[in-house]
C-alpha cells in the first residue's frame, strides 16, 4: 500500500504530508518496506504465474 492515499487518524490529514508525529513516522516506515510493498496481491500472484511459464518453457525447449 502507497501512503499517499492514507489519511491519518491523528490529525485527518494526508500521511504523505507528514503534519505530526504519527504520520511522519508511518510514512518513514512505509518507505521503508521494499520494492514490492506497493503492489496489488493479485499483481504478485500474475508476475509468479508468468515467471512459471517461462522457466517451463524455456525447460522444455531445452529438452
Amino acid at each position: 500500500m502507497t501512503y499517499d492515499r492514507l489519511v491519518c487518524a491523528n490529525c485527518a490529514a494526508p500521511v504523505s504530508e507528514g503534519r505530526c508525529p504519527v504520520c511522519r513516522a508511518n510514512r518513514e516506515r512505509l518507505q521503508q518496506e521494499g520494492p514490492f510493498a506497493g503492489l496489488n496481491p493479485m499483481a504478485l500472484i500474475a508476475a509468479l504465474a508468468v515467471l512459471v511459464a517461462a522457466v517451463a518453457l524455456l525447460a522444455h525447449q531445452t529438452a
